[in-house]
């Protein structure tokens, strides 16, 4: 048995980190789920806090983070920079003249021993800098930095994703299933970032993927898409670009990841333009029916992030029904979290 330690790591995607220790995070969520209260488990961040920076709102970040904390017997401190003075940033209320990143982040790591950082698109002008500017404080910060979601990865989503997976496999690992993460029209104007850790965590765990969207204006980051390829190719997997056609994905799929995202030129058409175009009757078959269910597998699941658009990206005839597993995803990121913040801030190792 081999023994793996993260102790002092920040976690900004899954993509850089090793498969080892991907399935120890996994295995210690699974441990802490089934023994949740444990006392070995109740004093790893005895008297510490955590920071969580939320230049975006939240419900399941902010709410599964707080009690992952409590949970470690620690304490989440929520912040936002809009009550901060933080210098060069546009968007999202934030002064232009203040302080800088290099010195903030050197002050809160003197505070707290672990960081979480949340910055989605609509604080920053451009893709990819949300995810420049969480790696900027990670490079001032002697203590771990954790992704919370920003404008490129979300990793303690794809986890959860995964962790809720492998539970309706019989806590089996999916190596050999299929996954269609197909493109729903909606009114939400939705980030890449879940789209795109899904696609990446599950092609590096041996899943066959099949990627779905009806036209040019959804194709996604040519770089994560090659990213993909790659990962399916190390494992001898198939990876499908399906253009065009709702239904076609369908077939022979374990897991449908049915969910809206913004079209390539958002950051210049903005989110009225965005919602608009998404919800034109064009794109009215872009739905998760029970009816193209019937074309997957028997026991296909149906999986999302939340919160659904629900009868724009699913039904509720199946996102309520017995395939969703959403709601075992939502409460997996508490597990993923606290195994997260326990290896990497705690110091726990675990064996494989």
């Amino acid at each position: 048995m081999k023994k793996i330690s993260m102790k002092g790591n920040d976690v900004v995607t899954t993509q850089e980190l090793s498969t080892d220790e991907i399935e120890a995070i996994l295995k210690l969520a699974f441990e802490m789920k089934k023994d949740r209260y444990a006392d070995k488990w109740a004093e790893l961040l005895k008297r510490k806090t955590f920071i969580m920076f939320f230049y975006n709102p939240s419900l399941r970040t902010r709410q599964s983070f707080e009690a992952a904390a409590t949970e470690l017997g620690g304490h989440a401190q929520f912040i936002e920079p809009k009550a901060m003075r933080l210098r060069g940033l546009k968007k999202g209320n934030i002064e232009v003249a203040g302080e800088t990143i290099h010195d903030a982040a050197k002050v809160m790591a003197r505070y707290a021993v672990g960081i979480g950082i949340r910055i989605l698109e609509t604080s920053v002008d451009n893709y990819g800098d949300g995810n420049k500017i969480l790696r900027e404080y990670a490079k001032h910060m002697d203590i771990p930095v954790i992704n919370m979601a920003d404008d490129i990865y979300h990793p303690c989503q794809g986890l959860a994703d995964v962790m809720g997976m492998r539970m309706h496999n019989n806590n089996l690992p999916t190596r050999g299933k299929t996954l269609l993460q197909t493109w729903a029209k909606g009114a939400l104007a939705r980030s890449y970032c879940s789209v795109h850790e899904s696609l990446l965590l599950n092609s590096r765990l041996g899943l066959n993927i099949k990627l779905a969207y009806p036209d040019d204006n959804y194709d996604l980051p040519d770089d994560i898409i090659e990213q993909v390829r790659k990962n399916c190719k190390e494992n001898k997997t198939k990876f499908e670009l399906i253009k065009g056609d709702p239904e076609k994905g369908y077939t022979e799929a374990d897991y449908v990841y049915s969910r809206n995202w913004f079209g390539k030129d958002f950051y210049q058409i903005g989110k009225e333009a965005e919602i608009k175009r998404a919800t034109d009757i064009k794109y009215k078959d872009w739905i998760c029916t029970e009816e193209k269910m019937k074309k997957a597998n028997k026991d296909c699941k149906f999986i999302h992030p939340m919160p659904v658009d629900e009868d724009s990206e699913v039904t509720r005839e199946v996102n309520q029904g017995p395939r969703s597993i959403i709601l075992d995803i939502a409460e997996n990121r508490l597990h993923v979290q606290k195994a997260i913040m326990a290896m990497t801030i705690a110091g726990l190792e675990m064996g494989l």
